[in-house]
């Protein structure tokens, strides 16, 4: 009724789980980059929680879009289950079939169903796929069937976990947890994340974003007192949001007005939440921590994940603010700034207003290259790179840069901090690419041509998967990650930067890759915000450029340097 009054091609606040129509806030970015960390996370338990109507199930519908094709997913909706009728529907899901009788003549048993999930499991191993369990309102599990999950996790091969378990539930599953009796479960949650309700500022973004993807054209059809009395009513809950906001469209469509008030917003709430529900109830303490087995805690911006299937690189994990302490341990040197051919975020937001609608960034995309060759040529010269005809990353090969290429998201750019080309999908659903030269808390510097341009995180990922490249100066020496037994120029130089920003003796020439070694990277690693493994890739070594001052680009609105205790990101690679 109210869609085409308001200029809209289809209802923006229904409260079904449409991927389409996900805000990804910060914390929504989070959460989506812990459940596809979780695809390659080793086995174990990845917990989501989060208030009803948080968005739970639409990040996990989005999740499920990005999943790889070499990633088997058994998705459980209606956990009130017994361990039987849990274990017969896993293997219901993954495609495991079993006679109705066995050959004795009696119905299969647990044993039956475990024993054919192990050998699906090892058999899909084998050919190199990942299995995932994701269960929805786990909360509703008992006591019984989450014993029952913890023992399908000791399906295993020498070298790692089977099977990778998702539980999303309500706030309460965290309390389960907590339990005496499940003590050995949550010893293997490797990665948990509660998702917070929007705040008022993404309150009004989420609205605005949901509208735009609707087809609004128009001004926001919501005054500054109705938004904010739709986030003092809602709590910032979007499913109380869509409600709530869909009933005062369609009383300010009944009353004849293009615009939200206050007073409609009240009169619609009383509708929809009913004489009490409408008072707003108080705010509680956010909740930040995000455990993980050893006390490292994942943290992700998210995008969107920053996940890399089948390379040597993990997905690294967010130290505590108790490893503050650790990460004044790596003292890093004023990087040394290289010539910028970009703009900086301060100067693109003076000269260029901000994009505010899908519209304005569709026409942006329209003047974007269409060959990712042009735009690396355009950002060839903040790596004072000269690249001339063929292909950027093989001519930039010969200059001692490589090209960095990854599915992520805001999290590793965040952690990289350096001027990248983003693949984004105009509005024919065709590949452009841009270059972001700035990032900040909201916006971000993009560079078409020779025009920057502020655009908005939340209107960027509506454009954006997550695919990015960018470029790194590589060490003299360096073929492939060094890890356990590595010997050569380059482990010495690494061990040597390590050693002298953690106040150590330089080891002696000719070192190899040892235990000594490999606990300093880890915990270099672990004072940048990265899974402390050990290994020392990419990323790992790009962040030891940084704290070594190695002469590399910055984006603008990133610091000079990442450590713990201030970095958001969940970076995919080491």
């Amino acid at each position: 009724m109210y869609v085409p009054f308001f200029g809209l091609k289809q209802k923006p606040f229904s409260i079904a789980p449409d991927p389409r129509y996900l805000f990804m806030s910060e914390r929504h970015r989070e959460a989506l980059a812990h459940l596809l960390y979780g695809v390659q996370g080793g086995g174990g338990f990845v917990l989501l929680t989060g208030e009803i109507g948080a968005g739970k199930t639409t990040v996990c519908r989005c999740f499920l879009e990005q999943i790889p094709a070499r990633c088997n997913v058994a998705y459980i909706f209606n956990p009130k289950l017994s361990a039987l009728e849990l274990l017969t529907t896993v293997c219901h899901e993954f495609g495991i079939k079993f006679p109705a009788l066995t050959a004795a003549g009696t119905p299969p048993t647990v044993k039956d169903y475990v024993d054919g999930l192990n050998e699906y499991l090892l058999r899909t191993h084998a050919v190199g796929q990942n299995n995932v369990l994701i269960i929805d309102e786990a909360q509703n599990l008992s006591s019984d069937v989450l014993e029952q999950l913890r023992l399908l996790t000791n399906l295993e091969t020498s070298e790692r976990k089977l099977l990778q378990i998702v539980l999303i539930g309500q706030p309460e599953l965290r309390g389960m947890l907590a339990r005496p009796e499940l003590e050995q479960l949550a010893q293997r949650v490797i990665a948990r994340y509660h998702l917070d309700a929007l705040s008022e500022k993404e309150t009004a973004q989420y609205i605005a974003h949901r509208l735009a993807v609707a087809g609004l054209k128009a001004a926001l059809p919501f005054d500054g007192a109705a938004l904010r009395r739709i986030h003092q009513l809602t709590r910032g809950v979007p499913r109380r949001i869509n409600l709530l906001c869909d009933r005062t469209l369609l009383g300010a469509y009944a009353s004849g007005k293009a615009r939200v008030d206050r007073a409609i917003v009240d009169k619609a709430a009383l509708e929809v939440f009913g004489p009490g529900g409408e008072k707003p109830k108080s705010t509680r303490a956010r909740w930040w921590p995000l455990a993980v087995a050893g006390g490292v805690l994942v943290g992700a911006a998210a995008a969107m994940a920053a996940v890399q299937w089948g390379s040597h690189d993990k997905a690294p994990a967010r130290v505590a603010a108790s490893a503050a302490s650790a990460a004044s341990a790596a003292h890093p040197k004023p990087p040394t700034a290289v010539a910028s051919t970009l703009p900086t975020a301060s100067a693109a937001a003076a000269v260029t207003p901000r994009l505010r609608s899908i519209e304005d960034l569709e026409a942006l995309l329209a003047r974007a290259p269409h060959d990712e060759h042009d735009a690396l040529r355009t950002l060839a010269p903040e790596w004072a790179l000269q690249l001339g005809d063929g292909d950027p990353c093989a001519l930039a090969a010969e200059q001692e840069v490589r090209c960095f290429r990854a599915h992520g998201g805001l999290a590793l750019l965040r952690l990289l901090a350096r001027p990248s080309v983003l693949a984004l999908r105009d509005g024919q659903d065709r590949q452009v690419y841009v270059v972001l030269a700035g990032l900040g808390h909201d916006d971000a510097t993009l560079v078409v041509g020779k025009a920057p341009l502020q655009v908005p995180l939340s209107l960027l990922t509506t454009a954006w998967r997550g695919d990015f490249i960018t470029f790194w100066r590589v060490p003299p020496g360096y073929s492939v990650p060094l890890s356990m037994g590595s010997q050569g120029a380059l482990v010495d130089a690494v061990g040597a930067q390590l050693a002298e920003q953690q106040g150590a003796s330089a080891p002696a020439p000719d070192h190899v890759f040892d235990n000594a070694l490999r606990a300093r990277v880890a915990a270099f690693q672990q004072a940048q915000g990265l899974t402390p493994d050990g290994v020392a890739g990419p990323t790992t070594l790009m962040q030891i450029n940084r704290a070594s001052g190695v002469a590399e680009p910055w984006l603008a609105g990133t610091p000079p340097a990442v450590s713990a205790a201030s970095s958001p990101a969940l970076a995919q690679r080491k």
